[in-house]
């Protein structure tokens, strides 16, 4: 018999290949049973074992990049849910205190109580943004200005510039309380470190009080 390409068999070769093909795809036996049971485990095979042996502080290493580089709240969630195990190392403080502003930016029609818990864990892991967001959301929107204060005192402590501007605002309304609770001095002084920071709008306000003679 003669191929397209030319070559040339003969039928009793033809059928020997049948047989053995035969042989191989119904041939009982331990091992096509083996196989089976490996196709039909899906993602119970190898592969899954490996992922599970996968030590927890690589885990942590890989969550800790997705929180940092997160565009919203959406995606260290959707990571998180993942697996069992994923929800519960992305509660680490190593992962919290290093998800981004973006992932962070809860929406006001999106606020919770677990939006607001979720905030809380990332501010006690040490997460600066948190620690300001958080401290302004209590401070202007629930009414609980010694707790958002002090959360945003925490951020400026550590050299957020948009706390320390925050918090010099504060000071020259006299926020919380009189006008006779103004500190106009410890909000220039606030205004100056948050301009050596960088902070465009503490920089201008540095100037006015320079100019009013109490910079």
């Amino acid at each position: 018999m003669r191929t397209r390409r030319g070559a040339c068999y003969s039928p009793a070769s033809c059928q020997d290949g049948r047989r053995k093909r035969r042989r191989i795809a119904g041939g009982g036996g331990e091992g096509s049973a083996a196989a089976a049971a490996a196709v039909a485990g899906g993602a119970e095979g190898p592969a899954n074992d490996m992922f599970e042996e996968l030590p927890d502080d690589l885990v942590v290493s890989i969550l800790a990049d997705v929180a940092a580089s997160a565009r919203s709240p959406g995606d260290l969630a959707g990571a998180m849910l993942t697996c069992k195990r994923f929800r519960e190392l992305g509660q680490s403080k190593v992962v919290l205190a290093r998800a981004s502003p973006r992932c962070l930016a809860v929406r006001a029609k999106a606020w919770s109580d677990a939006a607001h818990r979720f905030l809380q864990r990332c501010a006690d892991a040490g997460n600066l943004d948190a620690c300001y967001l958080l401290g302004m959301i209590r401070f202007y929107c629930l009414g609980s200005r010694g707790s958002g204060a002090a959360l945003m005192a925490a951020a400026a402590v550590g050299g957020h510039r948009e706390a320390l501007y925050s918090l010099a605002v504060i000071q020259f309304n006299g926020s919380g309380g009189s006008k006779d609770d103004r500190d106009l001095r410890a909000g220039a002084a606030l205004c100056a470190r948050a301009a050596s920071l960088g902070h465009v709008d503490a920089l201008r306000e540095l100037g006015h009080c320079l100019q009013d003679g109490y910079g």
